[in-house]
């Protein structure tokens, strides 16, 4: 690429004959030119750091600040903390942009820069363009594609200008893990609306919308299994990834997983006693651990997103720099070794830079609104048309429902309906009211974290904003959110952002 740049320099000089175009091309060396791919790349990392969550912020901030259980400031606080602590975490996560889509040890030094470059430019202008219309897609899949897509590129150019055997193709590419990702998407998405509903209709008969009567009675066993449910979440995405943990203590935290669980959960219910009788509200306690243990899981499994790659390509560079070989021909294996690890300033550095962003981005409140107006439990408007396919799920759901009732006997089902009354729904000014209560909001964090979790003890790469929004769309319809007026818009909200992640 550099013997490129200057033999282009050279023709300039030629054709036009300046001193200064000469003097420029003699001083462009191979330091120079890394200099300047160093500086292209940190310029792009700082700039997806911050485009990244405003598209991220979502996850993490849609449940407390929907159910105003805390204050935004307490939630910010929150969030900031979770943000510093997860970006420390996140040292271990670095390996997918050296090693986790291609196979390294195919492509030559200049090859993974062309690589890197490519990836970084196109997912600024991918997550912006979501931000904009303020549709939440995944950083995970956005990154893991780019890279895919690079990979695959770049190796088709080598096919065809080598060997010309398209068979070599697979030789390049880690397709076990790209066929994975794209698994665990249809799975993340279907599961996560399923259990959310579940959970929440089951949450809902216990405690209805008069919640505080119930707390007394049902918090202490509510708390301890959300509170546990957070915690192994923290455990499993946080600890597990933490490069200064010794390997011994990782592998006693894996081997003893259900122990802890168990032990969490007496511990929490214990806890949430206490609280309770102490007159403290153990659903927002839950909303502020669990806003705290989804930004650190933001931070801890999506800061490879961001800087991942300008962190490969600095790595890259070293191992160049010490070989001293030819930037075509030099192999890039050196970077699937598993002891590399990320510089803990750098982690920090970011970290400080996603804190900021949080704080200042006007377009992270756009995102969150489309998750909020898609599960408030109050009318109004609503951002989305419905369209053909929209009607005919509703009208679909609304037949179900008609023979299910139908079937059911009268008392039960007049049991069952007097649990979803809202009688305090729309009493209060519009603006003053929550999106939705402090149960759904609980349900969200601790449903998320659960599966969130399982999917990473399970070593299936799930994406924390599609578990995040489905949890959301599938506590909405549980709580009777989605009414006959509103379901045709709000399922055709779902498909338009459904639709999104996969053009991603």
């Amino acid at each position: 690429m550099y013997s490129i740049l200057i033999k282009t320099t050279l023709n300039i000089n030629l054709i036009y004959g300046s001193p200064f175009v000469h003097t420029f091309a003699k001083i462009i060396t191979m330091d120079n030119y890394l200099y300047l791919v160093i500086i292209t790349l940190i310029t792009l990392g700082i700039i997806d750091l911050m485009v990244g969550v405003t598209n991220d912020a979502v996850n993490f901030l849609n449940s407390a600040i929907g159910s105003k259980a805390i204050s935004f400031r307490l939630i910010m606080i929150l969030a900031s903390a979770g943000i510093l602590s997860g970006a420390v975490f996140s040292s271990g996560m670095m390996e997918i942009a050296r090693s986790g889509i291609y196979v390294p040890g195919m492509f030559s030094f200049n090859d993974v820069i062309v690589i890197f470059l490519a990836v970084m430019i196109t997912d600024i202008i991918l997550l912006d363009v979501f931000n904009y219309f303020g549709l939440p897609t995944s950083t995970t899949v956005s990154i893991v594609f780019e890279l895919l897509g690079a990979a695959v590129c770049l190796a088709l150019y080598k096919i065809v200008s080598t060997t010309g055997d398209w068979s070599t193709l697979s030789q390049y590419i880690n397709t076990e893990k790209a066929s994975e990702i794209v698994i665990s998407i249809l799975l993340s998405v279907v599961l996560s609306f399923t259990v959310g509903m579940a959970v929440q209709y089951l949450s809902r008969l216990i405690f209805t919308f008069q919640y505080e009567r119930k707390i007394k009675s049902f918090g202490v066993i509510f708390g301890g299994i959300a509170l546990a449910s957070i915690s192994y979440f923290i455990l499993i995405k946080g600890m597990k990834t933490v490069s200064f943990i010794d390997k011994a203590t990782k592998e006693w935290i894996n081997t003893h997983e259900l122990h802890l669980i168990l032990g969490s959960f007496v511990l929490f219910t214990v806890f949430s006693f206490i609280l309770i009788r102490l007159k403290v509200n153990i659903l927002k306690v839950i909303i502020g651990v669990g806003t705290f243990a989804l930004a650190l899981s933001f931070a801890g499994n999506d800061l490879v997103n961001f800087i991942g790659v300008p962190v490969a390509a600095i790595q890259a560079i070293g191992f160049f720099q010490t070989s001293g070989g030819n930037p075509d021909t030099y192999m890039m294996s050196e970077l699937a070794s598993a002891d590399i690890v990320a510089p803990a300033w750098i982690l920090f550095i970011a970290g400080g830079i996603m804190m900021i962003t949080l704080w200042t981005s006007k377009k992270a409140k756009t995102v969150i609104e489309t998750e909020m107006s898609l599960s408030s439990q109050d009318g109004g408007s609503e951002k989305f048309e419905p369209n053909i396919l929209s009607r005919w799920i509703v009208r679909g759901f609304v037949n179900i429902g008609g023979a299910i009732s139908y079937l059911m006997p009268r008392t039960l089902r007049s049991r069952l309906d007097s649990r979803f009354e809202n009688t305090s729904l729309g009493k209060k000014n519009q603006e003053e009211e929550p999106m939705f209560d402090m149960v759904r909001a609980s349900v969200n964090l601790m449903v998320a974290s659960s599966l969130i979790a399982l999917g990473t003890s399970m070593k299936l790469p799930l994406s924390t904003t599609y578990v995040t929004f489905m949890v959301a769309m599938g506590t909405a319809f549980a709580d009777r959110a989605w009414d006959r007026e509103s379901a045709v818009y709000r399922v055709s909200g779902v498909f338009h952002v459904i639709g999104g992640w996969f053009l991603t």
